[in-house]
């Protein structure tokens, strides 16, 4: 068996047939298949993607010195984070709603997704958070995803629409 036919059983010689038609077993059975296995972050055709984390934190007391130090470089990062989907950054996409910064250097970064069926619902908001926790002076960040607004092609900047061809 190949490491490409991890969902394929194999195929038992005519010895092995012969031997299953004269004892039967449940592991012998043509019910029993192997369990599927997929790659990791692979999603099921069949299964809808789960949703993003429902953890909303409570609005930080953003200090507007420490915020207006770090929101340029948080937004140069978070400028590197790209939907899977859409070959345009998430802050150009407007996915990002509010950054803020407290006197600590947490950041609060409330942001959305295109769609609550998102494919990249899982993994978007915790890169989010790593691209955040990245920037010097950052001592901390969290990520809550809202549905409220809901995202539309409007919330778009320019650059991205002109990218898309939308423009």
């Amino acid at each position: 068996m190949g490491i490409f036919k991890l969902n394929t059983p194999p195929r038992p010689d005519a010895q092995t047939m012969a031997s299953d038609t004269e004892v039967s077993s449940p592991a012998a059975s043509p019910a029993m298949t192997p369990p599927r296995v997929d790659p990791p972050g692979a999603i099921s055709p069949s299964e809808p993607p789960a949703p993003p984390p429902k953890t909303t934190h409570e609005p930080i007391d953003p200090d507007p010195l420490k915020t207006l130090e770090l929101k340029p470089k948080l937004i140069e990062a978070l400028s590197s984070v790209y939907d899977p989907e859409i070959p345009v950054n998430i802050y150009e996409l407007g996915l990002i709603y509010d950054v803020d910064v407290n006197a600590d250097g947490l950041v609060g970064i409330r942001m959305t997704l295109t769609s609550p069926g998102c494919p990249a619902a899982q993994t978007l908001p915790g890169e989010v958070k790593v691209k955040a926790k990245a920037v010097p002076g950052v001592s901390d960040a969290w990520v809550d995803v809202v549905w409220e607004p809901q995202w539309d092609m409007d919330k778009m900047t320019d650059a991205a629409k002109l990218q898309l061809g939308l423009l």
